[in-house]
């Protein structure tokens, strides 16, 4: 689907504890049809792996233009009502790459240790991984906040970056973004968040953790 194809409506969730998480895929090409999308696909098969909560997804697939992103951002945060929001694609220098820009029009606070961390583990594979300008934010408005997080464009770098670096014991060697992302969710009030531990561990420090049962 695309976004100039899909009216904003408001997701009602199914439990308390359901994750609405936007999914963003920004691309000229794919968004015209000249190709494929990958973004939006590699996206759901991480997050259904990794997330052991009740989640559902909003999509949209649109092309590199900053007011269309920013608007995207607004009102899936707005008007559908989630609570997380992953854009892919347009991070780099090129012209046509304007997703850190509109990322930022859209939110109230920076989060910028999120940008940060993706670019350190995408070192360790890539040089050019300097070159990536991701970043995330917080959007907040009277009633509630979501966490707004660019990633890559490439499946396999958004896997990496979500998941972290493992040994060859299986030991997280360079953690990866989303292992913070559920209790930063719960610190600005939404769904608490679980995963499954041998994808990604979610960190929460020891009071925030709910008991099983």
């Amino acid at each position: 689907m695309t976004g100039a194809q899909t009216m904003t409506q408001k997701i009602n969730r199914s439990h308390p504890d359901e994750l609405i998480v936007g999914l963003v895929s920004i691309s000229d090409r794919a968004s015209t049809g000249t190709y494929d999308d990958q973004g939006i696909p590699a996206l759901r098969t991480w997050l259904g792996k990794a997330l052991t909560s009740p989640w559902q997804s909003v999509d949209r697939l649109i092309p590199d233009d900053q007011p269309t992103i920013t608007q995207t951002l607004i009102d899936l945060v707005d008007v559908a009502g989630c609570d997380l929001v992953l854009t892919t694609g347009g991070t780099g220098p090129a012209r046509r790459d304007v997703t850190p820009e509109a990322t930022l029009a859209a939110g109230t606070k920076e989060m910028p240790g999120f940008g940060e961390q993706m670019r350190q583990v995408s070192l360790h594979f890539v040089p050019t991984a300097i070159l990536s300008r991701q970043v995330a934010v917080i959007r907040e408005t009277p009633s509630r906040a979501a966490l707004i997080i660019n990633l890559p464009g490439q499946p396999r770098a958004i896997q990496e970056t979500l998941e972290g670096l493992r040994g060859d014991d299986g030991s997280v060697t360079v953690n990866g973004i989303f292992a913070a992302v559920p209790y930063c969710i719960d610190l600005i009030g939404g769904p608490y968040m679980e995963t499954n531990d041998s994808v990604v561990k979610a960190w929460r420090p020891k009071h925030a953790i709910r008991s099983k049962g």
